[in-house]
């Protein structure tokens, strides 16, 4: 059975649409028994997303808190088809982790070969970790060269739970999922939480991943040692 003791997508009321504060998301975590999570509020250019100066504050938090495990990090809004994110270099490098996303709020979807040309370009920003919910049907893209240029730049891609609430983009998850799978492409199976009872739930993206025989190996956010090992390889260093 494939499982996963990181969850590294999560919202608080930071995000100003979630609804939980951050201690409340790692009590779930705690009492879930998972090990870590990682807090990712939504980058500025989402209406009513925290300053840059947050992201630059995150330092002040723990690297653990009642046994719980806390990576600091941002899910950046894509906000061109030039591979763009809102939030500058500074901030982002002193960042453990950062999921890059397109959201309709943010920047309106285009055609195929936008969207492609996008995800390849931030796939080559060095601070992006994880390409967030790429599964979502408004923006979609040549599936197999974005997979490519993830194995070529050790980049994850997300299997985003909440997305698979909507039946629409099962399809799309699964084909990103069987092209991951056929290429060694690690992925990521995360919640998405915007409320704390939520975090640490990824069952339907297991259910996918389990269906298709997807190697668990591959699953970076499995346990610690694995994410921190994927961390490692693209040159982060969690202390």
């Amino acid at each position: 059975m494939l499982s996963v003791k990181f969850d590294c997508h999560t919202h608080t009321i930071a995000s100003g649409h979630a609804y939980s504060t951050l201690e409340e998301n790692l009590n779930s975590a705690r009492e879930k028994n998972l090990e870590g999570i990682v807090v990712t509020e939504h980058g500025p250019a989402m209406p009513g997303g925290p300053h840059e100066i947050y992201f630059m504050n995150l330092h002040s938090l723990p690297a653990e808190y009642r046994g719980i495990k806390l990576l600091k990090g941002i899910e950046a809004n894509i906000i061109d088809y030039d591979g763009n994110i809102d939030l500058p270099v500074y901030p982002l490098k002193k960042l453990d982790f950062c999921i890059a996303s397109y959201h309709e709020i943010c920047i309106a979807p285009s055609n195929e070969r936008d969207h492609t040309r996008g995800w390849l370009s931030v796939i080559e920003n060095p601070y992006v970790d994880l390409l967030g919910h790429p599964g979502r049907g408004r923006f979609p893209f040549d599936i197999q060269a974005i997979v490519t240029a993830c194995k070529e730049h050790n980049k994850a891609i997300e299997i985003n739970n909440h997305t698979l609430d909507r039946d629409r983009d099962k399809q799309m998850c699964l084909e990103i999922a069987l092209a991951c799978k056929q290429q060694g492409v690690m992925v990521m199976a995360n919640s998405d939480s915007h409320f704390s009872p939520s975090i640490g739930e990824v069952d339907r993206s297991l259910k996918l991943l389990q269906e298709i025989d997807f190697p668990q190996q591959l699953i970076a956010n499995r346990t610690w040692d694995s994410l921190r090992g994927f961390l490692k390889l693209r040159g982060r260093e969690i202390i």
